[in-house]
């Protein structure tokens, strides 16, 4: 974003909300767009028809499941762009790549696939708008492990510590990597308690950054 342009006002921006599993995306999501006006695109989590297989064999339906997600995000994101008037993204399309990468890492994911899936995706990212905004909610993966368990999602049960570590590193690295071309905000998720509070944290993090920001922000309420 040239920082010498006018930001666009919230009303009409296109915000991802980023982070690990468990950050608490559809809850900021949710919050956001009721607080903004602005529709709320939900991560595809009860209908995605290869989670729970996902989970239960990671190996074999990692390349099905990366595909999948990704052709279902990329509808999202075009739906987001050609509907007009701003929306709030429960995990952006740009993530899908940590958790492919991820995989590879952790030999789940076969470099063949991976290679094939990266370029889809850059072919897809041609016919693709950036969001305005990206809010990165940063969590450990201790947390993000802790709060897996305690939401009880049965597709989630065989969620290791050590692929939420994995994960988290390639988070890292997607962040730094974003932020060069759409500004992105740092939250600590676990200080965040009042949606009005963390609006105009958005807000003025949003209209003076263009780049990576860790939002300094202490909240007024409990």
């Amino acid at each position: 974003m040239d920082a010498q342009k006018t930001p666009q006002p919230l009303s009409d921006l296109f915000i991802g909300i980023a982070g690990m599993i468990g950050a608490g995306k559809s809850t900021l999501a949710r919050a956001l767009g009721e607080h903004l006006g602005l529709p709320v695109y939900y991560e595809p989590v009860e209908d995605n028809e290869y989670l729970a297989d996902f989970y239960r064999d990671t190996q074999r339906y990692a390349f099905a499941t990366q595909i999948y997600l990704l052709n279902r995000r990329f509808q999202q994101h075009q739906e987001i762009i050609w509907r007009g008037g701003g929306g709030v993204q429960d995990r952006t399309i740009y993530e899908d790549a940590v958790f492919a990468k991820s995989l590879v890492n952790l030999g789940l994911l076969d470099e063949r696939d991976y290679r094939t899936y990266v370029a889809l995706f850059r072919h897809m990212s041609n016919f693709m708008c950036r969001p305005s905004l990206i809010i990165y909610l940063d969590v450990t993966p201790e947390r993000s492990f802790e709060r897996v368990r305690l939401r009880t999602r049965d597709v989630e049960s065989g969620v290791s510590l050590e692929y939420l570590k994995a994960l988290h590193t390639e988070y890292e690295r997607f962040i730094e990597d974003i932020a060069r071309t759409v500004p992105v905000i740092r939250v600590d998720w676990d200080r965040f308690h009042d949606v009005e509070e963390m609006a105009r944290v958005v807000e003025r993090e949003y209209l003076h950054s263009s780049f990576l920001r860790n939002a300094q922000w202490a909240p007024t309420r409990g």
